[in-house]
């Protein structure tokens, strides 16, 4: 996990991601999936450039069931991004770097 990358569950989702004081993101993913893995880096260097401007999290969803439930997660990785507690913007699959960037933009602006 990347230093700025936050683990988190079904437990602490509300606290961490509706309650938050800035825009977060949620990574919806599982350790045996492939793309999952592969989007990784790309999300360690957004981590990176935006961590303190927006909040990086990371949920398994095999160990958590409920939260991917709540919002219809159906495949992964798929990438929740939310303002003011509320979903903003939601990726499905592998993307470009740059998409995931466009929609970090849009829920900063």
């Amino acid at each position: 996990m990347a230093e700025g990358i936050m683990e988190i569950g079904d437990s602490n989702f509300d606290a961490e991601i509706v309650k938050s004081d800035k825009p977060a993101v949620v990574d919806f993913w599982a350790p045996w999936c492939g793309p999952c893995k592969a989007i990784g880096p790309i999300l360690n260097e957004l981590a990176e450039a935006y961590g303190d401007k927006v909040k990086f999290t990371k949920c398994n969803v095999d160990d958590n069931p409920i939260t991917p439930g709540k919002f219809g997660i159906k495949a992964i990785p798929t990438l929740i991004f939310f303002k003011d507690g509320e979903v903003a913007e939601q990726i499905t699959g592998m993307v470009a770097k740059s998409k995931l960037e466009d929609a970090l933009n849009s829920v900063l602006s």
